[in-house]
């Protein structure tokens, strides 16, 4: 397997290998890339099972389509957006996306210098994952996947301020779960120090 991975070490000639329909270049980018692509799949449809289908045909679309590929920008990039794209058509199959969500606004705004020093990514993508599927997809289009809420209109069939509205209220929502993490982390650290 070594050997394989290190066959083609340049992006232009793994490119170059996939155009050509070849097996051992289609290898080393599943293995390559395939833990970071189930990552992205994974923050937008919430279940591992479903996010590895969406991943492969997400992978199957890159193999079909590298023709389009015109290396202006990265090929991860280009790959990274054909499995948003993938998970997103998923969501609208199944009809997870509606329209607006309502919820509840924060109350209050936590002060986050205790968060900052305690809280790390995984627990912040852990509460990330806990939002309701469409401020979730919003939310990760915005803020990890950098798009602009004209293109997650455009993407999820939706309207720009339904976007703003929906980030919003994943905002507000984090901050509720990060607040409440952040009451529940002092409360342990308080027993921690009593108890000792």
């Amino acid at each position: 397997m070594g050997r394989i991975l290190s066959f083609f070490n340049q992006e232009a000639q793994l490119v170059k290998a996939l155009r050509h329909g070849d097996a051992k270049a289609q290898r080393q980018v599943y293995e390559k890339y395939g833990p970071r692509m189930l990552g992205v799949c994974f923050r937008y449809v919430g279940d591992e099972m479903t996010a590895e289908d969406v991943m492969v045909e997400g992978f199957l679309k890159v193999f079909g389509k590298i023709d389009q590929f015109n290396s202006e920008g990265s090929f991860e990039g280009w790959m990274r957006r054909i499995m948003v794209n993938e998970a997103l058509g998923l969501l609208r199959k199944k009809r997870k996306m509606p329209e607006d969500i309502l919820s509840d606004e924060a109350a209050n705004i936590p002060d986050y210098n205790y968060a900052d020093q305690y809280l790390d990514t995984q627990e912040l993508l852990d509460l990330i994952e806990q939002l309701p599927v469409g401020y979730r997809t919003v939310f990760n289009l915005y803020a990890i996947e950098g798009y602009a809420h004209i293109e997650i209109a455009e993407a999820l069939g939706i309207t720009e301020s339904t976007s703003k509205s929906q980030l919003h209220r994943a905002r507000a929502m984090l901050q509720k779960m990060v607040g409440a993490w952040e009451n529940d982390s002092k409360k342990k650290l308080n027993y921690e120090k009593t108890s000792s």
